[in-house]
Formats: structure tokens, sequence, C-alpha cells
């Protein structure tokens, strides 16, 4: 078993326990519901708006770009896997090292970016879940993703808790007759990732089902409101864009190609399929839009088969000796009479009067009449006229000529072996496996 199919099966198995790990704060699930609040992203249901409430809480606060980073790595789960093990075995690999290092990997470019900030790496790692959950929503709506993130900064600006700091900018734009919240890290090369708690930060969370997931263990301890950590030098490496106005991911073009060593002129954000090496999109559409959608499809063809082809060895089971004949005559056999496969007719293989293959009239070899083994005068042949599964008979002709050929032998066997010959004179006149003797007219000399 290869590198990539073993760490297939460690993620598939960290997804089925990710949930206990990432799990939301069951304290908050217990707390009464308050009343829902006025201002929600738009053009969602209200669970589907809850459930990305729940998701975006995580990361909402964070910087413009860091998000959008987050939101395309966040496509690619079991890339991001990859990438989390190979900081933790390069710890000290940073800057021009980590970028040269970076050219030598098969990641998504999105993926790479993320191993210049690698707390956010591993969180993303360690939430394995969420991970891929904020992914599948990214891909399945873009404009409601980026909605959800607006709305909940405006919540956590009412709350008093999203203000400029030395680590980031905070300001408010009008795009599009809407008034948007723009975070930017405050030296441009540097990111400063903040904590808080996402119960709190939002004023009373409104969704006691919904509970917010977390980015630390339970028990973690929250500092009031917003707290960075030491900023990360990053250069060039996170080039993701929030575009506000058309509520999407774009690219920021030279940086892209700066860290990458690239040169590409689209700032549009592609999702990758390749990247997500197996990892099933649970968005039927998204599948589709994806090439991903004829799975399903082609798995309900193969169990067909197998049903049509259990059937038919059912069918075939059931069937007596004379049954399977007819119908590997009617099948098979289908106009026995032109270039008749063991069959009569001039030219036929193996039979006929005038060509025989074993024989012809006067040879001695092994038959008299020239036919397929058997006798002109035969009633009744082994492989002569009509086939061996064909003939007005079918199965019941071949059965009498096996009666034929075991008395053919038993006279064989009394007779001895006079003569020098393997049977008498006559042998039966429609035997086994000629019509003058057992195995020829004259003997053998």
């Amino acid at each position: 078993m290869g590198a990539i199919e073993k760490l297939q099966g460690a993620v598939a198995a960290s997804l089925l326990v990710a949930a206990t790990v990432v799990s939301p704060n069951p304290a908050v699930a217990q707390q009464p519901a308050p009343a829902p609040p006025a201002a929600a992203a738009q053009g969602a249901p209200a669970d589907k708006q809850q459930e990305l409430d729940q998701l975006l809480a995580p990361i909402a606060l964070y910087p413009d770009a860091l998000v959008a980073q987050i939101l395309m790595a966040s496509t690619y789960p079991l890339e991001v896997v990859e990438a989390a093990r190979w900081t933790k075995e390069h710890p000290n690999v940073k800057e021009k090292a980590l970028e040269d290092e970076m050219q030598k990997q098969t990641w998504d470019e999105s993926v790479k970016a993320l191993t210049t900030v690698p707390q956010v790496l591993k969180q993303m790692n360690e939430n394995l879940s969420w991970t891929q959950k904020l992914g599948d929503a990214f891909l399945a709506d873009q404009a409601t993703v980026l909605a959800t993130v607006q709305s909940l900064r405006a919540k956590a600006s009412q709350a008093g808790n999203l203000k400029s700091t030395p680590e980031q900018t905070v300001k408010t734009e009008t795009v599009e007759n809407k008034t948007v919240y723009v975070i930017e890290s405050a030296k441009p090369e540097t990111v400063y990732v903040p904590t808080y708690n996402p119960s709190t930060i939002y004023g009373p969370w409104p969704y006691p089902s919904y509970p917010p997931y977390y980015m630390y263990p339970p028990g973690y301890a929250y500092a009031p409101g917003l707290a960075f950590a030491t900023g990360v030098f990053v250069g060039a490496a996170i080039w993701g864009n929030c575009n506000w106005g058309g509520n999407n991911v774009n690219i920021n073009v030279n940086k892209y190609n700066n860290f990458n060593r690239q040169n590409i002129n689209n700032g549009n954000f592609n999702h990758k399929a390749e990247h997500r090496k197996g990892v099933a999109y649970k968005d039927q559409g998204v599948a589709q839009k994806y090439n991903r959608g004829g799975d399903r499809q082609a798995a309900q063809s193969r169990d067909q088969f197998r049903g049509r082809a259990e059937q038919g060895r059912n069918e075939l089971g059931s069937m007596d000796r004379g049954d399977l004949n007819n119908r590997v005559s009617q099948a098979d056999r289908a106009g026995g009479g032109i270039g008749g496969d063991r069959s009569a007719g001039a030219g036929g293989d193996r039979s006929g009067v005038g060509g025989g293959d074993r024989g012809s009239a006067g040879a001695g070899g092994r038959d008299v009449g020239g036919g397929n083994r058997a006798g002109a005068s035969a009633g009744t042949t082994d492989r002569g006229s009509g086939g061996g599964f064909s003939g007005a008979n079918g199965g019941a002709s071949t059965r009498a000529a096996s009666t034929q050929g075991a008395a053919s032998r038993s006279s064989m066997s009394s007779s001895g072996r006079s003569g020098g010959s393997f049977g008498g004179g006559g042998g039966g006149g429609g035997g086994g496996r000629g019509g003058g003797g057992g195995r020829g007219g004259g003997g053998r000399r």
C-alpha cells in the first residue's frame, strides 16, 4: 500500500471521529434561545444559514486575505493534512527557504500558501471535519458564505468587539449600497492570527441548536475580545482576496506569481478537482460541475450487471440437459446449413459425404461412409448431420448415440482383438464411432 493510500485511510478514519474533536461547545447548547437577530445573510434557508454561521464563526474575524486563503484551501482537505504533516516535520524551514521548498510540492497553490501560517494549517488539520464542511459549503455557494462572513462581522461590531488594533485595521466601506467590514493586517507582509471565543465575540449566540465550532480544544482559556499571536512574516504567500462587491473570492495575481513563480493573468479562483484526491463532494451539483457526478451511476450500473449475471447463473443451474441444448442450438448455431460448423453439407468441418474430414468411401481409415466418425447409414450420429446441439431430436439423439456407442464397445470387448483389428466385421450398423465397425471397417494392419 502506497503512502497516499495510507494517508487516505487515515483521513477517512479522522473524519469519522473528528466530530468529537471539533464538537461545538456543549455549554452553549444548553442556553435558552434568545430572539433571532435582525441582520442575517440573505438568500439562504434558516437551517442552512444557521449551519453557515456555525461553520464560519471561528474565522469570520480573520484578515480578509487569510479568510480567502482558508476558504480555497479547505476544498482540498487531504492536501491540508499532507501539508500540515510536512510543516510539523520541517518547523525551521521559513521565508525564502520555505518558498523554495513549496516549488517541489504537488499540492494546490492555496494549500502551499498556508505553510507560511503553520498555526492555521495545524488548526485545519486537527479540525478536519470542520475543514471539509467549510470547503463543501464554499464550493456550493460562495456568495452566501461571503455574505455570512459580513453578517458575523456586523454582529461583532455591534457587540463592540471588532475594532482596529496594532495588529489589524478594521474599516467599513459602501459597496453596491451595502456596508461591508474590511479587515487587513497592519503590516502588509505579516499576518496576525486572532484568537477569540466564537460563542461570545458576536454577542449572545442566537442558535442553541447550532453552537459555533471552536479552533481550540475544550477548556481553552480565551482572553476577552480579540487576542493575537505573534505576527508571522508571509511575504507574498497569502495572495487570496475577498471581493465583497461580487461576494466571491479572487486572486491577487502579482502576489500569486511572485510566491509560486508563475505567470498567470486570470484573477479568478478556479477549483481543481484533481487535488481532491478522491475526497467525495457532499453536494451532487458540485460533483457534476467538476465531472465527479457519474461515480454513483457507475456503481449502480455495476450492481445491476452483477444482479443480471447472478440471475443468469441461477437459470442455467435450473435447466436440464435438453433445455440447455435447445438454448445453445437456438442462440449459438442458428442457420446450421450455411458453412455448417461441424455439420452436414459440402465442405463441412469433419462431415459431408464427399469431403469428410476423417474418412472417405473405400479409404478404410476410421469410417466407411466418409461421415464424421459415422457411417453413411447411421441413423443417429455424435457429430454428424445436424450437429451435436442441433437437429430434430436435439439432446435425445445425442444420448441415443452414446448408448449405441456403449453397445459397440461391449461388442468389441467380447470379440477380442482377433485378426489384428479393434472391432468385428460388422459392429452394429450404427455404432458410436462408425457405421461399419467399432473403429474401422477393415481393421488396422
